[in-house]
C-alpha cells in the first residue's frame, strides 16, 4: 500500500512528456495505493497543477518541452514547498543530477528502476529519505564533498555579510514564519521585515523565499 504510518495516502504527481510513460506510471502507482492527484507534461503545467493539489511527492522527469526537470523542480517547490521531488529520468548524466540536487530534488532514479523499486522511492521520499539509483548518491555525496573542500577562489565570490537585523529575520524565515508573525516576533512594522527580505534575496542573489529559506536551513541557521 501507498499508505504512511499515519494512515494518510501518500499524494503523487507524474510530471512526464510522454503520454503512454505516465499513464503507466500513474496506473503502477494507483494500483500500489498511492494517490495520483495530477499529472504533468511540462515546466508550466507542473507548476500550476502543483499549485492546485500540493502533492507528497512530485515525480518528475528531466526532459521536458518547455524546460528541464531542474527549473520544473525549482518551480514545483516555489509554489508547493512542503512538496518532496523524485526526479525518474532516462538520463544518469553527472549534470542532470547535479542541477535537479541544487534544485530542490530529494532524490534522483533512472527509469531502468524496477515497479518496486519505483513504489519504494516514492515511499521512502514521502518519508524525508533522500533516494538515489546506485552510484548516483556518491556522485552527489562527491561533489558536495569536493565544493567545501575547494579553495576560495574556487568557490566564487564571497558571500555578502547581512547585517544582525537581516539574520535575524533570516532565521525565522527558516522556522516557516509569515512577515506579519516575524514583524510581532521582533516588534517591527510589516514593511521593515519584508524591506529585510528582500534586502537579503538581492544581497544573496536569490529568487524567493524557498531559495532562502533553503540557504539559511544550509547555513545552519533554522
Amino acid at each position: 500500500m501507498g499508505d504512511t504510518d499515519t494512515g494518510e495516502q501518500i499524494t503523487v504527481m507524474v510530471v512526464d512528456d510522454h503520454p503512454m510513460w505516465r499513464d503507466a506510471v500513474a496506473r503502477d502507482l494507483e494500483g500500489a495505493g498511492f494517490g495520483v492527484v495530477a499529472t504533468a507534461d511540462g515546466v508550466a503545467t507542473a507548476g500550476r497543477r502543483a499549485a492546485a493539489t500540493r502533492p507528497d511527492v512530485v515525480l518528475m522527469d528531466m526532459q521536458l518541452p518547455d524546460g528541464n526537470g531542474a527549473g520544473a523542480t525549482a518551480a514545483v517547490l516555489e509554489v508547493s514547498p512542503d512538496s518532496r521531488v523524485l526526479v525518474l529520468s532516462a538520463s544518469s548524466e553527472r549534470d542532470d543530477v547535479l542541477d535537479a540536487v541544487k534544485a530542490g530534488a530529494s532524490g534522483y532514479l533512472v527509469k531502468s528502476a524496477s515497479v518496486e523499486e519505483l513504489l519504494d522511492a516514492v515511499r521512502a521520499t514521502a518519508a524525508g529519505q533522500a533516494v538515489f539509483t546506485p552510484g548516483l548518491a556518491g556522485l552527489v555525496l562527491g561533489e558536495y564533498r569536493r565544493m567545501s573542500s575547494a579553495p576560495a577562489a574556487e568557490q566564487g565570490p564571497a558571500v555578502p555579510k547581512l547585517t544582525e537585523r537581516e539574520t535575524e529575520v533570516l532565521r525565522f524565515v527558516a522556522k516557516g514564519l509569515s512577515a506579519k508573525q516575524i514583524a510581532t516576533k521582533l516588534s517591527l512594522s510589516h514593511r521593515t521585515v519584508e524591506n529585510h527580505v528582500q534586502a537579503t534575496l538581492r544581497k544573496l542573489q536569490l529568487a524567493n523565499r524557498v531559495e532562502l529559506t533553503r540557504y539559511a536551513i544550509e547555513q545552519g541557521l533554522e
